[in-house]
């Protein structure tokens, strides 16, 4: 019989991956994966970065580097970086491979098993299975339309034993496609200020708004660099570049820091060099930033159709909010139904969807469903909802 640790006994399978293979059958329309839509990958730019490099960089591509990052993509990140207001001379950068590396090491460097971490409700399933892997106790403390609740995390920071950290990802949430408020976030300052609480702020989406009267809103808390308050930023390229890249971040204080680079040491030495050299190039060419304004025009269309079709389809009793930019629609059911008999019926017609459970830390809570439209051409969209609706209809009523 074999001893397995105490770890891996927390750890569930994520419904999307297991979705995953329905996705690529020709007679489904998935609103499950947070995926980029293929059709909107960089292709011709990236061939053009890459023939255009010296051998002696394609060289190096091939090769291992540094455990912090390629040193030049280091350098372009923290100038893009730095556009967003971010303090990159006041921190450390590392690179890592996907942001979800980064969301584990910290992880790591910060949970001892049964510790409480405080997170929203819904959170990123990534993050529930990074923080159960090394046995955190998750404090989940719902949202609203404008973030985090902050009456009850109030009350969970001022715990005796106080938790180890909070996560939030603030912009275009992940599941529920929010984008904090200005005063929300201001409260939330007040609340972690002086209180050793560290906040990991993931922020996966932020550059994908769809109206520029919202630049200023995803401006991360980070940047904001409040007195008192000790913030873990992440990022990645995967929805603004590519996921195949594996490429993500964190920006952190040097003491947190030096612990991050030693365990991203034992988790895989080093990022693959292969792409961070072509996202350094990528950033430096310019082509990021037309790149990025063409992925908000195609996601806003997509998210609008989405959001029409939700309105001719859906009954009055579920509650959803628009989103103003990311991949998500968050469908709020009547208490007591479970989704999972919704995404039956949703397959017998031919479109998969994620059940609110795979978002709550105790997989209990079910009367929702995640639907992405990032991945979906409107022509599907139009077909998918209606079944969707059908769905929602027959178990609900």
């Amino acid at each position: 019989m074999y001893r397995f640790s105490k770890a891996t006994e927390e750890l569930r399978t994520s419904e999307i991956r297991d979705l995953m293979s329905l996705a690529i059958r020709p007679d489904i329309i998935t609103f499950a994966g947070g995926m980029p839509g293929n059709d909107l990958f960089p292709i011709a730019e990236i061939d053009k970065i890459y023939n255009s490099l010296p051998e002696k960089i394609k060289q190096q591509a091939f090769q291992y580097g540094p455990t912090p990052g390629y040193p030049p993509l280091l350098e372009s990140l923290k100038e893009f970086l730095r556009k967003k207001g971010l303090p990159v001379d006041e921190n450390k950068l590392l690179i890592t491979t996907g942001s979800l590396q980064a969301i584990n090491i910290l992880a790591k460097i910060f949970v001892d098993p049964g510790d409480e971490i405080i997170t929203e409700y819904p959170c990123f399933i990534g993050a529930i299975s990074a923080f159960k892997s090394y046995g955190a106790k998750i404090i989940p403390v719902p949202i609203d339309e404008e973030g985090i609740l902050t009456e009850p995390l109030k009350k969970e920071i001022n715990k005796t034993i106080a938790p180890k950290f909070l996560y939030i990802t603030p912009y275009f949430h992940n599941p529920a496609g929010i984008i904090y408020s200005e005063k929300r976030k201001e409260q939330l300052i007040e609340l972690l200020r002086n209180t050793n609480l560290p906040l990991i702020e993931d922020d996966a989406y932020g550059d994908l708004y769809f109206h520029k009267e919202d630049s200023h809103r995803v401006q991360p808390i980070k940047a904001l660099n409040p007195k008192g308050v000790s913030i873990c930023y992440t990022g990645s390229f995967s929805k603004i570049l590519g996921p195949g890249l594996r490429l993500g971040w964190m920006l952190v204080p040097e003491e947190i820091y030096v612990r991050a680079e030693l365990c991203k040491q034992a988790f895989d030495a080093c990022s693959p060099t292969f792409t961070q050299v072509i996202a350094d190039e990528f950033i430096r060419s310019g082509a990021i930033y037309p790149y990025i304004e063409r992925l908000r025009n195609e996601y806003l269309l997509r998210a609008q159709s989405m959001i029409s079709e939700l309105k001719k389809h859906l009954p009055q009793y579920v509650k959803w909010t628009e989103p103003r930019g990311g991949f998500y629609i968050w469908l709020i059911l009547p208490e007591g139904t479970d989704a999972t008999d919704i995404l039956k019926e949703a397959i017998k017609k031919g479109a998969v969807l994620v059940t609110g459970k795979t978002f709550d830390p105790e997989a209990k809570k079910n009367n929702a469903i995640r639907l992405a439209f990032s991945n979906t051409t409107i022509e599907q969209i139009e077909k998918g909802i209606p079944i969707v609706a059908d769905a929602i209809r027959k178990i609900c009523g």
